[in-house]
């Protein structure tokens, strides 16, 4: 089943790209979530202008996330968070409050769809996480979770 990306996939591409994928994953994932849209001839014409453009605009955008990774990395993130005696939170912190803590110490509004962790944070301390800033540019943070 061919398919237009509306929005960049994890593993298969970026918006405007037309792409083969399995009817069921395309099915059942792609299109009920309006990450993609079927690849009709208008469509297609339709997403070689998104792709000129996404590319005419990928070479500002790569010098402008390179330089918002090194000010991301420079950061020192911390959040608050109720642990108990053990240094075990009473729940986890997620992408979201790791978005809104990065906004809150002086970093960029980061869509918590761009921030990878490896596993939920379960526990006071520093944690190192990934944000994919542009598909050639990744930022390393280190957050650090605090009794609060």
């Amino acid at each position: 089943m061919k398919v237009i990306l509306n929005q960049e996939v994890r593993g298969v591409g970026a918006p405007g790209d037309i792409v083969d994928v399995s009817a069921g994953y395309g099915r059942n994932y792609l299109l009920p979530r309006n990450l993609a849209r079927l690849a009709t001839p208008g469509a297609v014409r339709q997403a070689e202008g998104i792709r000129a453009r996404r590319v005419a605009r990928e070479i500002a955008d790569l010098e402008q996330a390179r330089s918002i990774a090194g000010h991301l990395e420079a950061l020192k993130v911390t959040i608050p968070a109720k642990a108990g005696k053990e240094g075990r939170l009473f729940g986890s912190i997620t992408t979201p409050q790791v978005a809104d803590a990065v906004e809150r110490t002086g970093g960029t509004s980061i869509d918590r769809r761009r921030i990878h962790l490896d596993a939920p944070i379960k526990s006071i301390g520093t944690h190192r996480l990934t944000i994919r800033l542009h598909p050639e540019v990744e930022a390393t943070v280190n957050v650090e979770v605090v009794p609060g």
